[in-house]
């Protein structure tokens, strides 16, 4: 069935069968660009790659730590977030190189054998050292396989580092508790020390004190010591003095023990003849002889008494010579005397003469006894005599040792004078220690103030928490509503909006832009163009409305936002189609590939925002730039959907007018033209 339709470039009718192709063109386009790229880690199994985990695991506080299969076991394993994961193969150095080169793997990531050593680097005492993995790629890897791989890879070191993290800041904010608390200790303990301090301050000056009586006390001991070394010196010369006088002394004590020796033996002697001669007549004689001695002297004297006294009565009264008068009275009293003792002579005589031989015998037994005594005299001067001589040789070590004794007096007041110069200066040193002390005192006081409020400014944690805000600052930033696709939410208006581009431009690939009875007909150029328009704007429209069901299939969005995104498509592939039409028919066949660059810009400076400024620019003023707009704001939060609409039309009817200004140029022409012409219209 043939419709009256005019191909672009033939006269063969238009039938259904190129209508449909037309129509179908941006569906299968839509369809293939939108179930191959969109969302494409749901399909992430398709792309192999291989593990080499040549990591050599390290021990920490006896603990086995392999974190590179830690980190091999979560990339095989994927993620909750993720619905697919790549196919991993857990392989060598060389059979990933292998698979490199011929394709089996799009990628390798090797895991170096340091790479524990470098996770733990962080603990104290080691330097530390970032971890790393390498990621290579296949030479003939397809164009978003870098990108996929490279995030997969990321995403598991990123999540290993943040475990690694979280691990560490744990151990920091529970050292921070055990932090506060040693500051605590130490608060209390610098409290304590500044007490003591000032203690030690009082006692300093307490010593300085002490000390200063010490050197006074030195002073005076020195002075003492010195006339304790004078008085040493008189010692030792009296010492000397006493073993001479005791020498002689004991010279003398052994001559009188020889003497009291002989004395004794006279005695003996004397008392034997005493004895003997009391024994005789001779002495009861002599008693008789004493009796009538002692009266015949008692009657002379009386006599003499009586005559003398005769001549001083004489002498008184006749002569004056005085002298010779108190001579006879001075001869006279010695008379009387005498006559006195003779009468007391004659008046014991009898006894003396009764008593004499008991005396005798008496007097012969004190002798013998005291001749015994003298004996005893005699040996205990020997002995005295022996232990003066021992007491000589004493006072001459008394001597010796008083010598010594004035010898370290001397030193001892030479050394108790430097004490007295060292205690003062250490009095001096002791006061100030007390000050330094008590300064001392002062600082560790605001020390400890200083830590006090150190300990109450450091935070302190339970296990809990600490793991709870460890895992907060090892992941501090956390962004919802990123999508996980690699082209987002931009990804399906941009791909509808290059399936119903190029919808359009294969439009007038199949169509007549300008009717080729434009020159004969007599409708007006309004009226011809729009009858060139109108199939292709039907067909744009059925492409719009088929793009969207496609999409519908492959995203599933919320009728209300489908419905405005479709209503945009509808908009989109009429207008497209007069743009198309009014490209053909103003630039012929370089309109066609105008459209094809307005497609390809479209697609460059719609995948990426670092495309250059100037591409860009260009890329803001064609007519896929509303479109694109519409359905973005249609699909997502973004507002726009107005504008762009707006904005299609406007590009429609400048489209249509560009057209109907082509149509008329078409409505003129040259007799050549028309000669040229002339044998086909034959």
């Amino acid at each position: 069935m043939t419709l009256s339709l005019e191909r672009s470039r033939t006269r063969r009718p238009v039938t259904w069968l190129t209508l449909l192709g037309v129509i179908l063109l941006p569906v299968v386009i839509g369809g293939l660009l939108v179930a191959a790229l969109y969302n494409p880690t749901e399909r992430l199994d398709n792309l192999s790659a291989a593990i080499v985990n040549e990591d050599e695991p390290v021990t920490i506080d006896e603990q086995y730590v392999p974190l590179g299969r830690q980190l091999t076991a979560g990339l095989v394993e994927g993620s909750d977030e993720v619905a697919s994961n790549l196919t991993w193969t857990i392989s060598n150095a060389d059979d990933a190189a292998a698979g490199l080169a011929d394709g089996r793997y799009a990628a390798v990531v090797t895991i170096p054998s340091n790479f524990s050593a470098a996770a733990t680097s962080t603990r104290p005492g080691e330097t530390p050292e970032q971890a790393t993995i390498q990621v290579q790629t296949s030479p003939d890897a397809l164009i978003v396989d870098d990108a996929i791989t490279a995030q997969v890879t990321q995403a598991a070191a990123s999540v290993m580092g943040e475990q690694l993290s979280q691990v560490y800041l744990e151990n920091v904010f529970l050292g921070f508790t055990t932090l506060g608390d040693q500051l605590g200790e130490a608060a209390d303990g610098a409290s304590e020390l500044a007490g003591g301090a000032q203690d030690a301050s009082t006692g300093a000056v307490s010593l300085a004190d002490g000390v200063r009586q010490l050197s006074d006390g030195a002073s005076e001991l020195g002075s003492g010591a010195s006339g304790v070394a004078t008085g040493a010196g008189s010692l030792a010369s009296g010492a000397g003095q006493l073993g001479s006088g005791l020498d002689t002394i004991a010279s003398g004590i052994s001559a009188s023990a020889k003497g009291a020796s002989e004395l004794s033996a006279g005695l003996r002697s004397g008392a034997e003849t005493l004895q003997n001669g009391a024994d005789s007549r001779g002495l009861v004689q002599a008693a008789a002889g004493t009796e009538a001695a002692a009266g015949a002297a008692s009657d002379s004297a009386g006599l003499t008494v009586s005559a003398l006294d005769d001549l001083v009565a004489r002498c008184s009264a006749a002569t004056a010579d005085t002298a010779f008068c108190r001579d006879l009275q001075s001869a006279l009293d010695n008379a009387n005397t005498t006559a006195t003792a003779a009468a007391t002579a004659d008046t014991y005589a009898p006894l003396v003469a009764a008593g004499l031989p008991q005396l005798t015998a008496e007097t012969a037994a004190g002798m013998r006894a005291a001749a015994d005594g003298g004996d005893t005299i005699a040996g205990g001067l020997t002995q005295l005599a022996a232990g003066t001589t021992q007491s000589a040789a004493g006072a001459r070590g008394l001597q010796s040792g008083a010598a010594q004794l004035q010898s370290g007096a001397a030193q001892l007041a030479t050394g108790a004078g430097s004490l007295a110069t060292g205690a003062g200066s250490a009095a001096d040193g002791a006061d100030e220690l007390g000050s330094g002390v008590s300064q001392l005192a002062g600082g560790v006081g605001s020390l400890a103030d200083g830590l006090a409020t150190a300990a109450d400014q450091v935070p302190a944690y339970t296990d809990s928490e600490a793991q709870n805000l460890a895992e907060v600052v090892a992941n501090p930033v956390a962004a919802d509503g990123v999508g996980s696709t690699l082209f987002g939410a931009s990804a399906v208006p941009l791909l509808a909006t290059l399936a119903l581009w190029f919808g359009g431009l294969a439009t007038f690939i199949a169509l007549r832009a300008v009717s080729a009875r434009a020159l004969t007909s007599r409708a007006a150029s309004a009226l011809l163009a729009g009858r060139a328009l109108a199939p292709a704007a039907g067909i744009g429209a059925l492409q719009g409305l088929l793009v969207a069901i496609v999409v519908q299939f492959a995203a599933a969005y919320e009728w209300g936002a489908w419905f405005t995104f479709a209503g945009a498509t509808i908009v989109a592939g009429i207008a497209f189609a007069a743009v198309n039409q009014a490209l053909v028919a103003v630039f012929g066949g370089a309109g066609r590939w105008i459209a094809a660059l307005v497609g390809v810009l479209a697609v460059a400076t719609g995948v990426v925002s670092t495309a250059p400024g100037v591409l860009s620019s260009i890329a803001g003023i064609m007519p896929t730039s509303p479109a694109y707009t519409a359905m973005l704001a249609a699909l997502g939060p973004a507002g726009g959907v107005w504008a762009g609409v707006v904005g299609m039309l406007i590009w429609a009817v400048l489209a249509f007018a560009a057209t109907i200004l082509a149509v008329t140029r078409r409505r003129t022409t040259s007799a050549r033209a028309l000669l040229k012409a002339s044998p086909v219209a034959a």
